[in-house]
């Protein structure tokens, strides 16, 4: 009894706050709203889903994220771990320290400093560049601005846990590299990169789920426009359920969004873990 003792009210609050919910959330999304009466309705509501233009294009434009997105802010994470552990660079404490401030900045601050700098009439960006880019209400445009903060908010995290993962490397693996005649590409390329491999693998799942979670930053910098050019599923799940108050299909959003992660933390866990063996 003593191991229930100090388990139970652990498992209780697992149960309430998160079991409870869960299951909830799920028998929510196979159930629908007429008229104020809960109506059962299967997979219907999955079924509905897939002929929803305005969901599928919210999947295109996290796929389109996951694509060009996470691959170039965890090269470019890893260039800057890479820089930031080499000895000769001066006031590297600093560096670091400066590198992962856009981390702990809140969500929203964020993005409204970003929906300030990228005012059409006015923004910084366009003045300092010479130009008149409408970057929040093009849907290219638009794109690549929700690209661009996202990749300044998280580089400079994924290459604070990629810089532990460098530090790790011993520096006797280095000096092997030197006396077999590498230089510094081969020896990142042979060496460092293939230790770094557990590191990547946890940068690209959390990276993966965190682009399937958005929501601040294309709520805060277009709405999710314009049009559904920015779109994502999480801020369609918000607009569905407390927008148009369709909790039923707004839980379907959700289970759905989950499979997604849990399908693509699957696969590259797979992918990394062959490479491994």
């Amino acid at each position: 009894m003593i191991p229930w003792f100090f388990a139970g009210p652990a498992a209780a609050l697992f149960l309430i706050f998160f079991a409870y919910p869960l299951a909830a959330s799920f028998v929510q999304s196979l159930q629908t709203t007429d008229g104020g009466t809960v109506e059962w309705a299967g997979a219907g509501q999955y079924a509905r889903l897939l002929a929803d233009p305005s969901f599928l294009q919210s999947l295109v434009n996290v796929a389109l994220i996951l694509i060009v997105q996470v691959p170039v802010m965890i090269g470019l994470a890893l260039v800057l771990a890479y820089v930031l552990n080499q000895s000769w660079l001066r006031f590297r404490a600093t560096l670091r320290a400066a590198y992962f401030l856009p981390a702990v900045t809140t969500l929203v601050a964020y993005a409204v400093v970003f929906r300030v700098l990228l005012k059409t009439e006015g923004g910084a960006v366009n003045q300092v560049l010479g130009v008149q880019v409408d970057w929040l209400n093009d849907p290219f445009w638009a794109r690549v601005a929700l690209i661009a903060s996202i990749t300044w908010r998280w580089a400079g995290y994924n290459a604070v846990i990629l810089l532990a993962g460098l530090q790790a490397v011993g520096r006797e693996q280095y000096e092997a590299a030197a006396i077999d005649g590498a230089g510094s590409l081969t020896t990142f390329r042979r060496v460092i990169l293939p230790q770094l491999r557990p590191v990547v693998l946890f940068c690209s799942i959390t990276s993966t789920i965190g682009t399937l979670q958005l929501f601040d930053e294309p709520m805060v910098l277009t709405g999710g426009g314009p049009g559904d050019a920015t779109l994502t599923p999480i801020l369609y799940l918000y607009q569905v359920g407390f927008r148009q108050f369709d909790f039923g299909y707004a839980a379907a959003i959700a289970w759905v969004v989950v499979a997604l992660i849990g399908g693509l933390s699957y696969l590259q866990f797979r992918y990394f873990g062959r490479e491994r063996s």
